[in-house]
């Protein structure tokens, strides 16, 4: 296991391209849109859009065509009026245990520079709506890096995180050194970072890595639980604060300061900070609109 450690990739096949997609009403409407993902939206209202890794034999590796169906699911639910938060969740033994490794192993320096390889994974940071990513088993490399991406960590509890790259002569391509040092400092990320070692689910909670830690059985559920709950504020005001936390790993705190303050100006030029007021003072539930 300390060999898939590294990357569960260098063992398998390389994932060929991404099957084109028709149209992005369709999406999530048929499985067979999709080769390396299952895209669906759960939630007793069908408000949470899912996204789950579906490389089984590759501990859900993630090569190119993945990455892109990635990209075209996470489109399609930003532009879903009924989605109001995203969880990216893999298999019960694998998140992701790494960047498909056979992808990588020919590509020269000037094709990676030319071409910003990897660049298109950042997709999945920039989505406006709350992204949860629920991981049980590995999540190393690119794998970490995915969840990482995301807003919110859930893990099982036999998670696994970590930064192997220096093990196959490289080092983190998708964030890994800026994310990792952000969330659990820089002596933790520069260990991992520089030995390959791995941290488990109870210690990344402890490091700030992961807000919740739950039995390996429960782990979709609940991060499903949290997408519903987000979604069922409003939306409009949910992709404000999501912004305004964003930017604190950005900006000096005077100017984040300057920022959430701009932001919480802005909610009162909008309908559902009325109702929310509205319904607080009533002592009734609100029912946001979007608006």
């Amino acid at each position: 296991m300390a060999f898939l450690c590294r990357s569960a990739a260098v063992l398998l096949k390389p994932c060929r391209a991404a099957p084109a997609v028709v149209s992005a009403a369709r999406l999530y409407s048929s499985g067979g849109q999709y080769e390396y993902i299952v895209v669906e939206k759960r939630g007793e209202n069908k408000n949470v859009g899912f996204i789950q890794l579906n490389r089984p034999k590759a501990l859900n590796a993630l090569c190119d065509g993945l990455m892109t169906e990635m990209g075209k699911a996470l489109d399609a639910f930003e532009a879903d009026g009924d989605v109001g938060a995203i969880v990216i969740t893999g298999s019960e033994r694998a998140f992701a245990a790494g960047a498909d490794i056979k992808e990588m192993q020919n590509r020269t320096f000037q094709e990676n520079y030319s071409g910003n390889f990897l660049a298109h994974w950042n997709r999945v940071s920039t989505v406006r709506k709350p992204v949860i990513a629920a991981v049980n088993g590995f999540a190393l490399g690119g794998g970490c890096e995915l969840a990482m991406m995301c807003d919110i960590i859930y893990a099982g509890e036999k998670a696994q995180f970590g930064q192997p790259e220096i093990l196959l002569g490289t080092i983190p391509g998708a964030g890994g050194t800026q994310r990792l040092t952000r969330a659990v400092g820089k002596s933790l990320a520069m260990e991992l970072v520089l030995t390959g070692d791995r941290i488990g689910a109870q210690e990344a909670k402890q490091s700030g890595l992961v807000s919740k830690v739950f039995p390996a059985d429960q782990l979709v559920s609940e991060a499903i639980k949290c997408g519903e709950k987000i979604a069922s504020n409003s939306k409009l005001i949910s992709a404000m604060a999501k912004e305004a936390v964003n930017a604190a790993f950005e900006l000096t705190l005077a100017e984040g300061n300057r920022l959430e303050k701009r932001l919480f100006h802005a909610t009162f030029a909008t309908d559902d900070r009325k109702e929310g007021m509205t319904a607080f003072v009533e002592k009734r539930k609100a029912s946001f609109q979007d608006k």
